[in-house]
């Protein structure tokens, strides 16, 4: 009978070592651009503006430029912020709830790794959204979808111009403008 319990708490214990070394890597999705920083930044930019349910562009930040201006070396990192009053104003509605604001905008990095290559990251909202129950859970698996739709690009289609904020916003090396969230 000793065994059968050591092997079920050791078990359990390994499950959780598992999880837990596993749970950065299911947080957050990585993917390969067959462009290079600007152009897949652009390429995401125009998706999100005909993605429709709502969706804005809120901000566009260069955290590595204020890495080199403050005398740093940093590859290109450019962080693309979006939001959807759709899907923003119900959790912004809901006092149980209305911390999430925190993960408004939702973004997509854009970024070069020391291998030449240029990657997309960005937070799993469909993983992370049912933790915070029904509501949420609903509303980040549709921007999950959303968010999957925002980074296929066709590479027969001709480059887009990035977009740049109208107004000049906070640190980061890149302003907020646009509709916010």
């Amino acid at each position: 009978m000793l065994k059968i319990v050591g092997s079920f708490v050791l078990g359990i214990v390994f499950t959780g070592v598992l999880g837990w070394n596993m749970m950065g890597g299911m947080m957050f999705h990585e993917h390969l651009s067959p462009f290079g920083v600007e152009e897949t930044v652009a390429r995401i930019q125009h998706n999100i503006e005909a993605a429709g349910n709502g969706w804005s562009l809120s901000g566009l930040r260069n955290p590595a430029a204020a890495v080199k201006a403050d005398g740093g070396n940093a590859l290109p990192v450019m962080m693309v912020e979006a939001c959807s009053t759709k899907y923003s104003g119900p959790i912004l509605n809901e006092d149980s709830v209305r911390f999430l604001s925190i993960l408004m905008p939702c973004k997509i990095s854009v970024y070069k790794k020391n291998d030449g290559k240029t990657y997309i990251g960005a937070m799993n909202a469909g993983l992370l959204g049912p933790m915070f129950g029904p509501l949420v859970g609903d509303i980040m698996s549709k921007v999950a979808a959303d968010q999957a739709k925002f980074i296929i690009m066709d590479p027969s289609k001709p480059t887009p111009q990035i977009i740049y904020p109208k107004a000049a916003g906070g640190g980061g090396g890149g302003g907020g403008g646009g509709s916010g969230c």
